[in-house]
């Protein structure tokens, strides 16, 4: 699935969401798909949670 695909499913989801549940819906939805994209980025090897930073 291409970046494009992506954003488009993530803004129809989110916009099911503030429609149908209201606003508190439309925010638990973006809170939690940005929790499953950490997620899936640490998974994926694009994001290092333990990187240190170095002076």
């Amino acid at each position: 699935m291409n970046p494009a695909t992506t954003g488009l499913v993530a803004g129809m989801a989110l916009g099911f969401a503030g429609y149908f549940g209201g606003f508190w819906a439309f925010l638990l939805v973006l809170v939690l798909g940005a929790v499953g994209l950490v997620v899936g980025l640490a998974v994926q090897g694009d994001l290092d949670l333990r990187a240190r930073r170095q002076r």
